[in-house]
């Protein structure tokens, strides 16, 4: 075994073995399955033994896994040290904070992290960059984002994290009068309609997908995709279907919409700060995003 290991190979593989699913750690890296198993198979011609069993219960480290999967994370957080260490001493004035978000994250939510960069020991400029999830993930996996604000809605095995706001989830339907809202409805009556959905870039259609799964209720998704929230909220005005929306993107208040439950308690959708324990702006990340969990 001469040849080098690859390094993408070994962060696969201890994406697997936090998650115990390939379709999560695919997920949390922004790769398909397929290119995900590869890199591992990879890994495991090189090392001369399989790393994981596959069963209808899930994955498991076999007992050549269970031995070298523990060196596999320290390889990974010894790699990750040395390229925050040298962000540290290349970057040792850096003053802003760069900041990834999806375009579900709320107006208010991006005030208050305004607000509490302000607070913070040594004052930082805040830069924003919108971008759909799996931009923002790889992104901050390499470096080039400090911290992004994403919903909670998929794994990202070696980060921090915290839940910074909570969200009320309401349903916009093509039977609602102009001029407001109306009573709540419970999921299992809502959940019989057909829904619009957007491309699954920003999370809503991951949240939506997830809450039907949760549910074991088939998702009944109209054919085509709507580009915005906006054309979501056009589409069901022609009685194309409904559509699930975080209350604060609705375009005005007086949007027709139902606020949601299930058995009496009102659905949300919870979005999270996601950063790296090795970045040289530690510190001050874990203090923002206390900070915005204290308030939300």
């Amino acid at each position: 075994m001469t040849d080098r290991l690859n390094t993408e190979g070994l962060r696969y593989a201890q994406a697997v073995a936090e998650t115990k699913s390939f379709s999560a750690a695919a997920r949390a890296y922004g790769v398909t399955q397929p290119a995900l198993s590869n890199g591992i198979a990879k890994l495991e011609e090189r090392l001369g033994e399989r790393l994981f069993d596959r069963s209808p219960r899930g994955v498991t480290p076999t007992a050549f896994g269970s031995r070298i999967l523990p060196l596999i994370e320290r390889a990974v957080s010894a790699l990750d040290a040395v390229a925050a260490e040298a962000r540290r001493l290349t970057e040792p004035g850096e003053q802003k904070i760069r900041l990834g978000l999806s375009p579900l994250v709320s107006q208010s939510l991006v005030g208050r992290v305004f607000s509490m960069v302000r607070e913070l020991p040594q004052p930082r400029d805040l830069v924003l960059r919108e971008a759909n999830m799996q931009d923002l993930r790889e992104d901050l996996a390499a470096g080039r984002l400090d911290l992004i604000l994403i919903p909670a809605v998929a794994a990202m095995p070696r980060f921090e994290h915290r839940v910074v706001d909570v969200e009320r989830i309401v349903v916009v339907t093509p039977d609602l009068e102009e001029g407001g809202g109306s009573g709540p409805i419970e999921f299992a009556e809502a959940g019989k309609e057909q829904f619009i959905l957007v491309p699954d870039a920003c999370g809503l259609t991951t949240f939506t997908t997830q809450l039907f799964q949760a549910h074991e209720m088939p998702l009944r998704a109209y054919p085509g995709e709507a580009a915005s929230y906006q054309v979501l909220e056009e589409w069901t005005k022609l009685g194309l279907g409904s559509a699930l929306f975080p209350r604060s993107k609705l375009s005005s208040p007086d949007v027709p919409h139902r606020p949601l439950l299930d058995e009496g308690r009102e659905v949300e959708i919870s979005f999270e700060a996601v950063w790296n324990a090795d970045s040289p702006l530690a510190a001050d990340l874990l203090r923002l995003a206390d900070s915005l969990a204290a308030s939300r």
